[in-house]
């Protein structure tokens, strides 16, 4: 099956997995590494490769499923985005201890802007932390091309391995060779020794230890070692550059004319550095420039920083992308030359992201609002972030956050004799990621909050894939599917009912009771189900779709565009009032309820 396919930089990650002998993948879906796990399992249908592929319910336990196969001899790999690893971090780092028998994968995709996270924090701090080397790709093949060698260094010193793409390789393209699969033939032999894989901490002083001396010998592990670019070049200054930095600084070194002048070198594992060049590096040039994105993984590694000039120096940023416009202009003032005049590129006008036309969780907001109008309204990681726009999401802290906070905000008002109505909202995907431990606090400690599970069936932001109640694996299998409602029980919660958000008055009239419930009682959920209009599969037959329409009662007032904010709401400023956009509306109908005029309704040919 060899030849050439275009492939994004996740899906050349997950081919190289496939090539180099994967034999179990996992993963919890966020961007920007959501599409490597479904790579994997297209690729592992389309050639036949033996392997276990699965979506996991968090990245701790996607974690420690694919690690138990690796201490078991088998390669295995297991994929998430930087927040990910931050949920994974406490097998994370225990496994360096511990170490591997076949080879071990932790690709943590980061995320630097930040695009679509919290934070765009360095994976590379974290695995220097726990002791566990990192290698940084520049681009998709780049990076499919170090999954064997990261496999190798993994199984050459027994230790897990990191690989760090960040957003501009993941959702990259390029064409990429592709080779056959070859499976390794490995049997599963886990080889019982209590005194690592289980453990004491009468054990882990030596553990440590042997971990410290693996670190110092990969520190000169020579085909992991940094490259140099132009080897013939000579002179006092010299760039120093890792992953998507590296890419851009080659562009622009070429297009500048310094590739003949400056030195240039590659670095490929960021963590341990290569003491030995960093000696090289220290004995040659008066002036180091370090290019890395976010943090100075490299740059710390330098014993004398005298002669670095990174971001501890003030010359490179410390926060945000090293777009190629941002190295262009370090390079030049680095190598003394003047940086040629450009146009400052003209930014087109856009608008808010918002959520979809139709999209339940709207609904769902509106509801919050009007039953609890003064409340406090926690909120989580989701697409139904967006409920900010709407007024109706107070916070965002991590996933699984909102029903924490709700509790936190309940305890704090009852110290101080004050009561007030707290709502929080989370997506059935991340309740069943973090949300299901703090419900069952939030019930031992008889927080009187209510808690609306956001229930669409479906991972709806990072690409639509299975729940544990989806009842369907990563590539449509069948799977056991997990009962909310039961879990929600299961948690001690007493008021646990289910509605549907786009049948607006019953909804409303419910969660008006879960609110009063609340008040008195302790923890109420409601779950509000209704299905993500971008993927209708795991409910029914949609209904049909309703032709709404705007009357002459519209006097302008825009309730329904700034409140409601659903795009198909569209203000005509020229004749002052709304009108329906025909191509965008679902036909939800929702927005009948919305408008104080009653000037929206159905069409009367509908």
């Amino acid at each position: 099956m060899a030849g050439r396919l275009l492939l994004l930089g996740n899906e050349a990650i997950a081919r190289g997995l496939v090539e180099a002998g994967c034999a179990v993948a996992t993963s919890y879906p966020g961007t920007p590494a959501s599409e490597i796990l479904a790579a994997v399992a297209r690729w592992k249908a389309e050639t036949g490769a033996p392997m276990h592929v699965a979506w996991s319910v968090n990245e701790k336990v996607a974690f420690e499923t694919a690690y138990a196969a690796s201490i078991a001899g088998l390669r295995a790999a297991v994929s998430m985005k930087q927040v990910g690893l931050n949920v994974a971090s406490d097998p994370f780092l225990s496994a360096a201890y511990t170490g591997v028998t076949g080879g071990f994968i932790v690709v943590s995709a980061d995320d630097p802007g930040p695009h679509s996270s919290q934070t765009e924090q360095d994976s590379r701090r974290i695995a220097a932390m726990a002791k566990v080397p990192v290698l940084d790709p520049v681009s998709p093949r780049d990076a499919m091309d170090l999954v064997a060698p990261a496999f190798a260094l993994s199984e050459a010193f027994r230790i897990p391995v990191m690989l760090r793409p960040t957003t501009r390789v993941c959702h990259a393209s390029q064409d990429v060779p592709v080779g056959d699969v070859r499976p390794l033939g490995r049997r599963a032999d886990f080889r019982k020794e209590p005194a690592r894989w289980a453990a004491t901490p009468v054990h882990r002083s030596r553990l440590h230890k042997e971990l410290v001396e693996k670190v110092a010998a990969i520190a000169s592990y020579a085909p992991t070692a940094p490259r140099r670019i132009n080897p013939r070049v000579k002179g006092p200054r010299a760039v120093v550059a890792s992953g998507v930095a590296f890419a851009h600084a080659a562009e622009l070194l070429d297009a500048m004319g310094l590739l003949a002048t400056l030195p240039f070198y590659r670095v490929v594992q960021p963590y341990p550095l290569h003491q030995a060049f960093v000696d090289r590096l220290l004995a040659e040039h008066s002036e180091i420039l370090v290019l890395e994105e976010t943090t100075g993984v490299v740059e710390s590694q330098f014993r004398n920083r005298a002669k670095v000039r990174g971001k501890e120096s003030g010359t490179v940023p410390e926060a945000g992308e090293l777009l190629p416009e941002t190295i262009e202009g370090i390079l030049a003032r680095f190598a003394r030359k003047r940086r040629p005049a450009r146009r400052d590129p003209i930014e087109a006008p856009g608008r808010r992201p918002t959520l979809c036309p139709g999209c339940p969780h709207r609904a769902s907001f509106m509801a919050i609002r009007k039953a609890a109008p003064r409340g406090i309204y926690p909120g989580d990681i989701g697409c139904y972030t967006l409920g900010t726009n709407l007024e109706a999401v107070d916070t965002v802290l991590c996933m699984g956050a909102s029903i924490g906070q709700a509790a936190g905000f309940h305890h704090a008002y009852r110290q101080a004799g004050q009561a007030v109505d707290i709502v929080a909202t989370i997506g059935d995907s991340t309740f069943f990621h973090a949300g299901v431990p703090a419900l069952v606090d939030a019930v031992v400690q008889g927080a009187r909050i209510t808690v609306v599970i956001l229930d669409n069936r479906t991972t709806a932001m990072t690409g639509n894939q299975p729940t544990p109640q989806s009842g369907f694996g990563v590539l449509g299998e069948p799977t056991a599917a997990v009962d909310i409602e039961a879990l929600v029980r299961g948690c001690g919660v007493t008021y646990c009912r289910v509605g549907r958000p786009t049948r607006f008055p019953e909804f409303l009239a419910l969660l008006k009771e879960a609110v009063a419930y609340a008040r008195e009682n302790g923890p109420a959920v409601v779950i509000a189900r209704d299905p993500c209009l971008v993927d209708r599969a795991p409910f029914e037959k949609p209904p049909a779709r309703r032709r709404m329409t705007v009357s002459a009662a519209c006097d302008g007032c825009r309730y329904c565009v700034t409140r409601f904010e659903c795009p198909a709401l569209v203000y005509d400023a020229g004749e002052n009032r709304v009108r329906h956009d025909v191509l965008l509306c679902s036909g939800c109908g929702v927005c009948i309820h919305v408008c104080p005029k009653k000037a929206i309704g159905e069409a009367p040919d509908a």
